[in-house]
């Protein structure tokens, strides 16, 4: 089965940075598509960025220029750096694969970001 570990989240401050890491087992991970999404209380989750099999990269409007996604194959891991951190970025943020017919969620790492 897939499996997938985030790590990484906790308390900052305006303008700090962290680093998301998503540990992932169970898939071929270099042939995985794989994306960060995030959810705010009271709010709908939401896309922040995906890194496909290939290296593309996309990311919401809300985050470009701050955060970066990318991948080590080699260690079956997907990274979300956050710099230039805002409140507004608070949420549970979920890794997530898509890996031929499975579509796979960790569960989720809290991210709180004070004024």
């Amino acid at each position: 089965q897939v499996q997938l570990v985030e790590s990484g989240g906790g308390l900052v401050q305006a303008g700090g940075s962290l680093r998301l890491s998503c540990a992932a087992s169970g898939i071929i991970f270099s042939i995985a598509d794989m994306g960060w999404y995030r959810q705010a209380p009271g709010k709908q989750r939401e896309l922040v960025a995906i890194i496909t099999r290939i290296s593309s990269t996309y990311y919401a409007d809300s985050v470009k220029g701050r955060f970066t996604i990318s991948r080590d194959n080699a260690k079956n891991t997907v990274y979300l750096q956050m710099n230039s951190l805002k409140p507004e970025d608070t949420a549970v943020y979920y890794c997530n694969a898509v890996y031929r017919s499975n579509v796979a969620w960790g569960q989720g790492t809290q991210v709180t970001v004070s004024s």
